[in-house]
Order: C-alpha cells, then structure tokens, then sequence
C-alpha cells in the first residue's frame, strides 16, 4: 500500500473515531510511525487530507448503496440493509463529526453536502419509485418531497439539539427508530407486513 493511502485510511479511522478537530496532523503521523514531514510531502494541509477522508467515505457510500440494491429482495428490504450498514459505520462514529466539518473544514462538507443531495437524493428516488411498483408504497406519494423529508431526517441524528431532546439514545437507535417511522408512513398494507417480517428478523 502506498503513503498516501496508508495516511488516508489512518485518518478517516481516527476522524471517525475521535471526529476532525480533536486529532492533529502531529497525532497521525505519530499513529502511523513516520514523521509530519513526510505528512505533508503527500498532503498541502489538514484541510487537504480531510477532503481525501470524505473522498474516501464518498466512494465507500457509493459501493455500498450499489451493493445494497444488487442483493436486496425489495424495496423495504433495500432499505432494512441500509440501516444495517449505517448501524456498524455509526458504531465507531463521533457524533460531532459532520458539525466539525462545516464549521472547520468548509470545502470538504461541500462535498459531502453534493454526495448527500445528488446521489444519495437519486437513490432515494429510485428506492421511491421501486416501492411503488413493487405495490409496498402508497401510489400516491409525492416522490420528491419524500425524498428530501428522507435526506433531512437521515442526518438528523448528528443534530446536536436533536440528540439532547430525544433523550439518551445511540445513533443506531435513533437512526432505527427514525427510519421504521418513515417506512411505515409510505408504505401500503402489503408493504407493512414486510416490515414487520424484516424486523423480527433484526
């Protein structure tokens, strides 16, 4: 493995972990035994390398949203997969981590904000649209707007003042509890029953 992939994948496990502004560039080299030196032959800054970190987290969103559509059964179970997949990322994620980017690293939530309102945004629209045929979602959704009313809840769980009126919960509880609402809003009778399987499954 090269460097710069080495310093990419140490630092997306640290962000994640501890969230950006709490670990420096001194405490990434010193995690991976080279110098701040050699940091920065491959990185111009922090700034620099926190881009390559959403870049990296982008590009694994992507492959795992495709792997979920490719394995899933249906629409609702598409989405049962999602929430499993976001249960083990949230497992070693610091809930500041997304208010830390916009407010010290503008550039890289810029990109994670394009990832979130274009792709994520299709994949819903498309999850939508499946359902309908499907006859598990109301045919008379109004497609778009859900799909932002999805968008916006999905991060509501790193809202700060969310967390603190919601009481103490996990992410992973909030994100669960959030998305079977949803679920169970959209969808048809038929639709309803397979939640219900899918949850017992859990």
């Amino acid at each position: 493995m090269e460097n710069d992939e080495r310093i990419i994948l140490k630092a997306h496990e640290l962000f994640m972990r501890y969230g950006v502004r709490s670990i420096s560039m001194d405490e990434i080299a010193a995690q991976l035994g080279m110098s701040k030196k050699t940091l920065y032959q491959y990185f111009t800054d922090k700034d620099h390398l926190v881009e390559q970190v959403i870049q990296l987290e982008i590009k694994r969103n992507a492959e795992s949203c495709s792997l979920q559509y490719e394995q899933s059964e249906n629409a609702i179970h598409e989405v049962f997969l999602a929430i499993e997949m976001v249960e083990e990322m949230l497992k070693n994620m610091n809930p500041l981590l997304l208010f830390e980017l916009e407010k010290y690293h503008p550039k890289a939530f810029q990109q994670f904000s394009e990832h979130k309102n274009k792709y994520l945004y299709k994949i819903i629209i498309n999850n939508l649209k499946r359902g309908i045929e499907e006859d598990l979602y109301r045919t008379e959704l109004p497609i778009e707007i859900m799909a932002a009313y999805r968008i916006e809840t999905i991060f509501l769980i790193f809202n700060p003042s969310f967390n603190q009126a919601a009481g103490k919960h996990s992410l992973d509880e909030l994100a669960q509890a959030i998305t079977h609402h949803f679920l169970y809003g959209i969808s048809t009778v038929k639709g309803q029953k397979l939640i219900e399987k899918y949850i017992k499954k859990v």
